[in-house]
């Protein structure tokens, strides 16, 4: 446990599951208290559970991350509780894949209000807070679709691409103030979404060979990526992205 992390509150977005709740466990083994919004209250609930085991304090609020009102009442809910914000996290996200030209202006709409207008809503409230204490940390999650691309990807592609943009401002706004900002974009990674391909040994044996290094990402190692970036160690490192794909970008 870290002493130079124990005591700080974390929010977390989309936080019940896969990279989300790597993320916190990894922060909550280092005594961060720990902030769960997304909507599905089961996934959170067991999450924090598993927080709580680690000796960290848990606080789930079901939250709608492209709304205005329900991001007021995330921020409300963790000052409440925790008097204060720490550290954010933004990894809520969706993907729809599909031609450019099948696309619904409602579906362009949701991708890019969830990918992207969620975190200028999450920062709009948090970053006030984090402010003047010397220290901040906001993680945003981009993705390697913001560096390369896949047909099907227009939508996805070009929010993660506007979140590294956004990444790169608000870093430069925050430099003085102790509160780094940092994209992390993941290549592939073994979670719950990729196991109809994991679980598919013809499939899986083909998708392996397109990563330089033969496999997926474990998700731990983004908890462990994480844990580095909020740690006192990294406060010079702002307004950048770190990519994790195995080597996928460097093709």
């Amino acid at each position: 446990m870290s002493a130079f992390l124990t005591g700080k509150t974390a929010v977390i977005t989309g936080g019940s599951r896969g990279l989300g709740k790597a993320m916190a466990l990894a922060l909550a083994a280092e005594g961060v208290n720990i902030v769960l919004a997304a909507r599905d209250e089961e996934a959170m609930a067991s999450v924090a559970a598993e927080a709580e085991t680690l000796g960290a304090q848990a606080l789930c609020v079901k939250t709608d991350v492209t709304d205005e009102a329900a991001i007021d009442a995330l921020k409300e809910q963790t000052l409440a509780r925790f008097g204060g914000v720490d550290i954010l996290i933004n990894n809520a996200g969706i993907n729809i894949r599909k031609p450019v030209h099948e696309f619904t202006l409602e579906e362009w709409r949701r991708v890019n209000d969830t990918n992207v207008t969620s975190v200028f809503l999450a920062c709009r409230a948090f970053v006030p807070i984090m402010k003047g204490k010397g220290y901040g940390r906001i993680v945003n999650m981009t993705s390697i679709m913001g560096h390369v691309s896949l047909p099907g990807r227009t939508a996805y592609s070009t929010s993660k691409a506007a979140l590294l943009g956004f990444t790169k401002a608000l870093g430069l706004e925050l430099a003085t103030e102790g509160v780094t900002v940092v994209g992390i974009s993941p290549g592939p990674f073994a979670t719950e979404m990729n196991l109809p391909l994991i679980n598919n040994p013809e499939a899986n044996a083909k998708f392996l060979s397109s990563i330089p290094v033969g496999r997926w990402g474990q998700v731990e190692e983004i908890g462990k990526l994480v844990r580095y970036i909020c740690s006192e160690d990294a406060g010079f490192i702002t307004g950048t992205d770190i990519l994790i794909d195995g080597g996928w970008c460097a093709q």
